[in-house]
């Protein structure tokens, strides 16, 4: 990788990491208090607080890379961002249905997406005091602690959603430890990383803002998404 290039994915690490962190101040005024929610297709919540960091993740980072396209769970896609090579991808809160029942697991999911792979990448977990960070060829990182490099030993606990913990649990008999599920598919993703359980699955289709700032924060720890390398999908529009 070019120096040029790692220079770019750091000023934008911190860019991200700065944002991420003053979005997670203005989440927490709402996590535990008054806080309207709406229901959208598939019967998915999301809440008052969600749109505030989705307000202000927009102004503060498309203001900073005015050139660089934009892609949020909470916001009307446009074809803009197909002609852009890099494009911030957020989730405003990831794990919104445990924000609004008060679990501790949410995060606020920001990534830099070049030519389709996650460079730069946050999740930003502020009812935990935790935060995730990674650059392209520069590790991942848990509260500004290097993160050691996944050492691939056998796999002895797993996490993933209600009814697959439900599933594993009867199958295997209590041979894997499984732990109860987590409402953030990324913060899952990011406990890997973390060393905090051995796997977590995902359901097939899960969106680019779910999984893009994860991905690069897995894989800089030494671990590995299915469809790591190959790209997400922001050279077309959402399906």
């Amino acid at each position: 990788m070019a120096a040029s290039d790692l220079a770019q994915h750091s000023d934008d690490l911190e860019l991200i990491e700065n944002a991420a962190r003053e979005a997670g101040g203005i989440a927490m005024r709402y996590f535990g208090a008054d806080n309207q929610v709406w229901h959208k297709h598939g019967n998915s919540p999301v809440s008052e607080a969600d749109f505030a960091v989705d307000r202000f993740l927009t102004e503060t980072l498309r203001s900073a890379r005015p050139g660089y396209g934009w892609l949020s769970e909470e916001t009307e896609d446009s074809d803009e961002r197909l002609s852009a090579s890099r494009i911030f991808v957020v989730d405003p809160i990831d794990g919104t249905r445990g924000f609004i029942d008060g679990r501790k697991e949410w995060c606020i999911s920001v990534a830099v997406v070049e030519n389709g792979v996650p460079v730069a990448g946050v999740l930003e977990c502020p009812a935990l005091s935790e935060t995730y960070a990674a650059a392209g060829g520069a590790g991942a990182r848990l509260n500004g602690r290097r993160l050691e490099r996944l050492s691939g030993s056998a796999i002895a606990s797993v996490t993933a959603s209600r009814k697959l913990n439900e599933a594993i649990s009867a199958s295997q008999g209590g041979a894997l430890a499984v732990l109860p599920f987590v409402p953030s598919l990324a913060y899952r993703l990011a406990m890997v990383a973390g060393r905090k359980v051995d796997a977590a699955f995902a359901k097939p289709g899960a969106s680019e803002w779910d999984i893009a700032a994860a991905d690069i924060i897995l894989r800089e720890a030494g671990g590995a998404l299915p469809f790591s390398g190959k790209g997400l999908s922001n050279v077309r529009s959402q399906d």
